[in-house]
C-alpha cells in the first residue's frame, strides 16, 4: 500500500495531494483547494509569485511589441544576475499567464538546494519595483510537466487563462549573452559553489524601465 501511495503522489490519481500544486507550484483554488498543498522543506527551485509586472496587461499600456520585449529582457537580465549571487542557476521561468494564481510568477531552479534556500531566506526581506518580495521553495523540478504543451506551435485556446505555465522567453540575443557571461563567471569561480562570494556575479547591462 505504501509503495502504491508513493507511486501516485502528486498525480491526478492522488485524491489527497493536489497534482496542480505538485506540478506547477500554484493552484487556481489556492487555500480553498480540497486537496493538500504540501510545501517542500527543501528544493532546488524557488517561486516568487506576481514578481514580474507585465505592462502588456496594463489597460493604459502604450508600448509596442518591441518595447514590451525590451522591458521584459531588462527584467529577466536583472533577475538572472541577482540570482547568480546565491549560486549556480540552471533555469529561470517567467509566467506569461493572466490568471490570478500564475500572473507574473517567476521561478528560479538552482543547481544546489542550499543555493535555493539562501535565495529564499534573503529575498523575503527584499523589495522590487516598490513592492515587497514574497519567495517560497517550490516543488517544481521539471518544467516540461509544468508548461503548457500547446503554447508553442498552433497555440493554446485558453490563452493567458490556461492553468499550465505559458512561458515568457527572453530574446535570443539576451539568452546568448547570459549563457556566455554565466560560463565566464563559472570559470572564474572554478565551479566551486563555496567560492560564490569570491567573484562578482554577472552584471545587468540593459536599461530598466
Amino acid at each position: 500500500m505504501a509503495n502504491y501511495l508513493a507511486s501516485i503522489f502528486g498525480t491526478e490519481a492522488d485524491k489527497v495531494n493536489c497534482s496542480f500544486y505538485y506540478k506547477i507550484g500554484a493552484c487556481r483554488h489556492g487555500d480553498r483547494c480540497s486537496r493538500k498543498h504540501v510545501k517542500p522543506s527543501y528544493s532546488q527551485t524557488i517561486l516568487l509569485p506576481n514578481l514580474y509586472q507585465n505592462p502588456a496587461y496594463d489597460p493604459k499600456n502604450k508600448m509596442n511589441a518591441s518595447q514590451l520585449q525590451n522591458h521584459f529582457d531588462a527584467f529577466y537580465e536583472d533577475f538572472w544576475c541577482e540570482m547568480c549571487k546565491f549560486g549556480e542557476i540552471e533555469e529561470v521561468v517567467v509566467c506569461d499567464n493572466n490568471n490570478d494564481h500564475l500572473i507574473g510568477n517567476v521561478y528560479a531552479r538552482f543547481k544546489y538546494e542550499d543555493s535555493a534556500q539562501k535565495a529564499c531566506d534573503a529575498l523575503n526581506s527584499r523589495w522590487y519595483a516598490a513592492r515587497p518580495i514574497y519567495c517560497e521553495l517550490s516543488p517544481v523540478t521539471d518544467f516540461r510537466e509544468a508548461c503548457c504543451r500547446l503554447n508553442s506551435g498552433e497555440g493554446c485556446v485558453r490563452g493567458g487563462f490556461c492553468n499550465f505555465i505559458h512561458r515568457k522567453n527572453p530574446s535570443d540575443e539576451l539568452d546568448r549573452e547570459l549563457e556566455l557571461s554565466t560560463k565566464k563567471w563559472l570559470r572564474m569561480r572554478g565551479r566551486d559553489e563555496r567560492s560564490v562570494s569570491r567573484s562578482p556575479s554577472p552584471e545587468p547591462t540593459r536599461k530598466r524601465y
